[in-house]
């Protein structure tokens, strides 16, 4: 079973940049697409970016695209959100989360939480305007 954990969070005025990392423990991480979703207070889960396990498909929401970039280092058993011009609307506890598929494209289909059994505790991320 996979475990994985957040760190890279912390306090950034709009307009700037953070780089957040989820590392996983286990042997088949490059068995499993990578998810980053995102919850602030009062809010429900929100759906930021997933990556296929090769790295070579990724979806982002709406939201995000163009700002945020999702990659992934099997090496490493690391994958990252790249997260620049960052906006007050972007604080949220950012988690990463893990879907044991070889499914190669990545859609709309992996948007949906219910498709990732493995969770991470999340990392706070706060854009101050």
């Amino acid at each position: 079973q996979l475990q994985v954990v957040e760190s890279g969070g912390g306090l950034v005025q709009a307009g700037g940049s953070l780089r957040l990392s989820c590392a996983a423990s286990g042997r088949t991480f490059s068995s499993y697409a990578m998810g980053w979703f995102r919850q602030a207070p009062g809010k429900e889960r929100e759906f930021v970016a997933v990556i296929s396990w090769s790295g070579g498909s990724t979806y982002y929401a709406d939201s995000v695209k163009g700002r945020f970039t999702i990659s992934r280092d099997n090496a490493k058993n690391t994958v990252y959100l790249q997260m620049n011009r960052l906006k007050p609307e972007d604080t949220a506890v950012y988690s990463c989360a893990a879907d044991r598929t070889r499914v190669q494209v990545m859609d709309v289909m992996f948007s949906y939480s219910y498709n990732y059994d493995t969770w991470g505790q999340g990392t706070q991320v706060t854009v101050s305007s």
